[in-house]
């Protein structure tokens, strides 16, 4: 597929360290990445070495030690939280490997809620969160709960709420983790397919590298160092 020349996502000088008692534990430090507008971008590594921090981070759900993440122009690290929390909500879509549905709530109003807390009404966030349903093959279990869905169904409706608000980014860490390899191949193509046909800019986390290899480009996080992964 086409990947721009033009850069969406640089990170530069990015650390992350935490006290652990008298001591400082230390992710990574002067860490750099650049992706392109339009790349799938897949991050490997042990577990532990840091890729669902560095997603974090890169997502605005947590903040770097030292360092600065730019989306375009914005450095998404000076923003006050107020700023930063709309920014996630108009420009990122994120896919765990825990489905994190509310159970009280059915398959659409899960998906309504990003819209919802946007500000718009149930009258203007039922329509287009119903096309995302459709969009990943679920309208017909719209008024159904979490917990009468299976687990690859559950994953569908994470990727309708991610895209109900037309991010420009996609973000997601193991997607697949918690599913058979079946179900994690639909649901792999499926992301494939969105990332396609909705021009996303997308970075996957994963311990799966025959998953890994179907991305644009493969970056390894080893010993806090990032490298391209063949």
């Amino acid at each position: 597929m086409f990947v721009s020349s033009e850069i969406a996502i640089r990170a530069t000088g990015l650390a992350k360290s935490y006290r652990s008692g008298d001591s400082e534990l230390v992710i990574f430090s002067d860490l750099n990445i650049d992706v392109a507008r339009g790349e799938r971008l897949a991050l490997v590594g042990e577990s532990g070495a840091g890729k669902s921090t560095l997603l974090h981070l890169l997502g605005g759900l947590d903040t770097p030690s030292e360092g600065a993440i730019y989306f375009g122009h914005k450095d998404i690290c000076k923003l006050p939280q107020n700023e930063l929390a709309d920014f996630r909500n108009r420009e990122l879509g994120f896919v765990w490997q825990i489905h994190t549905l509310l159970a009280e709530f059915t398959a659409l109003e899960n998906v309504m809620m990003p819209l919802l807390i946007r500000g718009q009404s149930r009258d203007q966030a039922e329509p287009v969160s119903l096309a995302r349903l459709d969009e990943v093959g679920l309208r017909n279990r719209a008024t159904h709960r979490a917990g009468e869905l299976s687990g690859g169904e559950q994953q569908r409706v994470v990727l309708a709420r991610a895209l109900v608000g037309d991010p420009k980014v996609l973000l997601a860490d193991e997607p697949t983790g918690s599913l058979d390899y079946r179900t994690g191949e639909m649901i792999m193509e499926l992301i494939e397919d969105l990332h396609r046909s909705r021009n996303l800019t997308s970075i996957h986390v994963t311990h799966n590298l025959n998953f890994a290899r179907r991305a644009d480009r493969v970056l390894a996080l080893e010993r806090g160092q990032l490298s391209e992964s063949a």
